[in-house]
């Protein structure tokens, strides 16, 4: 299978506090040569400072200076680097509790999950809430990294163990593919080369995983749809009375000739093209950015969605979905709020909320509708009017929105509409 050079995969980790995930990270970009020379001078001199021997891999991705100098990640530090198959953003996501809401945002767009999991501890509490989480955002890939190997001999029947202490309990969560890789990041056995310690291992180290993981067939292409986040209508020579619709295709595929309906209005049209800065086209699919244009002169504005006639979004008002709370301010009964889904803004109010959940022992928690930062819960909301979308988990994209405080204008939550 051919992977496209250009593709780009975006990868989270997850795991508990000193489980290696910073170090984890700093061997990859340090082995793939992913390091630019003036950070591997600034990371040299600290970690000489700091008093270690060699260069302190965790300090490559401890952007900020609390960071390095407490020696823990405590934000969500995306880092980008280029080998010669492929483009990837990392999102370092912190371990603790605190920042479940942390690691909600980092994964909120990834391809894949990378789950650490110090092998001299095993299955803990932690790695259990971040399995819960990568399964309730659908991230398609997860794998599971056995790290510190190095501390337990190397020993394949501690591996073992692992391995099934997870599916034990991963078998009650939505994830389509879980892969199991046993690693030392801190001396870089099956990051970027293969172990020569871990010899009963015949799998491949994580670059190579990371590489060629297919991650083609985790867009939608079924389902087209397209918010429209502006009009453009340029008024200007050759382009007196072109009104064409500007945004991001949010999944599926669009054809000049495609029978559409514009949501929430209903009414219908043909796509007459699909332009680019570069010219037109004849299709267009997600993530592509482009103006469509239509064959009839019909009301079209941003918050608008178009889709195909056959194949139209559900348009609601009411709707139940789970949110991470992001805020120190606890939500406010019947309080109203902006909500943002895809390109549309309107007020919404949360109704109720039907449960919070342990992300513990999975199980729900009802009769108590206090949502607090980082709650995890399952709520109603209702909108002043309708929003175009589609359960979660068959559209990532038009089934997430986001809460935004009209007094703060700060973002106290994300969601994923059931």
């Amino acid at each position: 299978m051919e992977i496209d050079k250009n593709q780009l995969l975006r990868f989270t980790t997850a795991g508990s506090v000193d489980d290696g995930k910073s170090t984890l990270i700093g061997r990859l970009l340090y082995d793939s040569k992913a390091i630019f020379e003036d950070q591997l001078e600034a990371v040299t001199a600290t970690s000489k400072r700091k008093g270690h021997e060699g260069v302190d891999l965790a300090l490559f991705t401890d952007g900020l200076r609390d960071e390095r100098e407490q020696g823990i990640t405590i934000d969500v530090a995306y880092r980008y680097f280029t080998t010669p198959k492929r483009k990837f953003i990392i999102a370092d996501t912190p371990g603790h509790i605190q920042y479940t809401r942390n690691m909600v945002t980092g994964a909120s767009t990834a391809n894949a999950a990378l789950i650490l999991i110090d092998a001299r501890h095993g299955v803990i509490e932690q790695t259990k809430r971040h399995a819960f989480i990568a399964s309730l955002l659908q991230i398609p890939h997860v794998i599971v990294c056995v790290n510190k190997m190095d501390l337990v001999d190397y020993s394949e029947n501690v591996y073992n163990e692992i391995v099934s202490q997870f599916e034990e309990f991963s078998s009650k969560l939505y994830v389509k593919d879980i892969r199991f890789l046993p690693m030392s990041a801190l001396d870089g056995d099956n990051v970027v080369n293969r172990s020569t310690n871990m010899n009963w291992y015949q799998g491949a180290p994580l670059l190579h995983t990371l590489e060629t993981l297919h991650i083609s067939s985790d867009l939608n292409k079924i389902d087209a749809r397209f918010p429209v986040q502006t009009v453009l209508r340029p008024q200007r020579e050759g382009y007196i009375d072109y009104r064409g619709y500007a945004g991001r295709i949010a999944s599926g595929i669009f054809r000049p000739g495609d029978e559409i309906v514009v949501m929430p209005s209903g009414f219908s049209s043909k796509v007459k093209s699909i332009d680019t800065e570069k010219g037109a086209l004849e299709e267009a699919f997600a993530p592509m950015s482009v103006s469509i244009t239509l064959e009839d002169d019909i009301d079209v504005s941003r918050g608008d969605m178009i889709v195909k006639i056959n194949n139209q979004a559900k348009a609601v008002q009411e709707f139940d979905a789970m949110i991470c709370w992001f805020n120190n301010t606890a939500a406010r009964p019947r309080a109203k709020y902006t909500i943002v889904h895809t390109s549309n803004e309107q007020k919404a109010m949360i109704k109720n909320v039907v449960y919070k959940i342990d992300i513990n022992t999975y199980s729900r928690i009802e009769d108590n509708d206090n949502l607090e930062m980082n709650d995890i819960s399952r709520i109603t909301i209702k909108t002043t009017r309708p929003i175009m979308a589609d359960e979660y988990r068959d559209n990532r994209v038009t089934g997430s929105f986001i809460l935004i405080d009209n007094t703060t204008h700060e973002t106290v939550a994300a969601g994923m509409i059931i």
